[in-house]
């Protein structure tokens, strides 16, 4: 059976109600050929994930990587410089290797209650991953594209926290849908 981890954040990590991440079990549900590994911890920026990789994603021998990771970077508390970021998340797709990861841009936030980030800084922090997605041939999801042109979006990141950062099961679905999508279009 082919392994896919998910490797990132408390977006990764989260439970949202659910008795296991919502994440890896959803994408589960859509592929039942892969053994599903959640690799999320909340609180980590590329920093904390970089250290960890081999004990919590490597470990695994996976088929396949998802990397979420920015929120907590582009966050003004613990902020990551946007250069470090773009080295880490280099370093981390390199390890990987660029054909068996799918870079995640950082997600756009709900500014009327998050108050640790905004959106322009976001921006930033996409626009880099995407660079890095570019200079490495990885695969990409510019989740913050795709998930701030929808008109509603900020209904979908309304989750049990209501904290404008960890989304519910509306951006979890939007998500999966758009890993689901890259997933079989690179046959990973």
């Amino acid at each position: 059976m082919k392994k896919l981890v998910c490797f990132g954040d408390s977006l990764t990590a989260r439970n949202e109600g659910f008795d296991q991440p919502m994440l890896t079990t959803k994408l589960a549900k859509q592929f039942n050929q892969y053994e599903v590994i959640n690799a999320g911890v909340s609180g980590d920026n590329t920093v904390d994930g970089l250290s960890r990789m081999e004990r919590d994603v490597m470990v695994h021998e996976p088929d396949g990587v998802t990397v979420f990771f920015g929120a907590n970077d582009a966050a003004f508390h613990k902020t990551v410089p946007i250069e470090l970021y773009k080295k880490n998340l280099f370093k981390i797709v390199e390890r990987i290797s660029p054909e068996r990861t799918i870079l995640i841009s950082p997600a756009p936030v709900d500014e009327k209650v998050q108050m640790a980030r905004t959106n322009a800084v976001l921006y930033q922090y996409a626009f880099a991953a995407k660079q890095v997605a570019e200079d490495t041939g990885c695969h990409f999801i510019d989740f913050y594209h795709q998930m701030i042109s929808l008109e509603d979006y900020p209904d979908k990141l309304r989750g049990i926290k209501d904290d404008g950062l960890h989304f519910g099961e509306e951006g979890y679905d939007f998500l999966v849908q758009l890993l689901t999508e890259k997933i079989k279009s690179i046959r990973l």
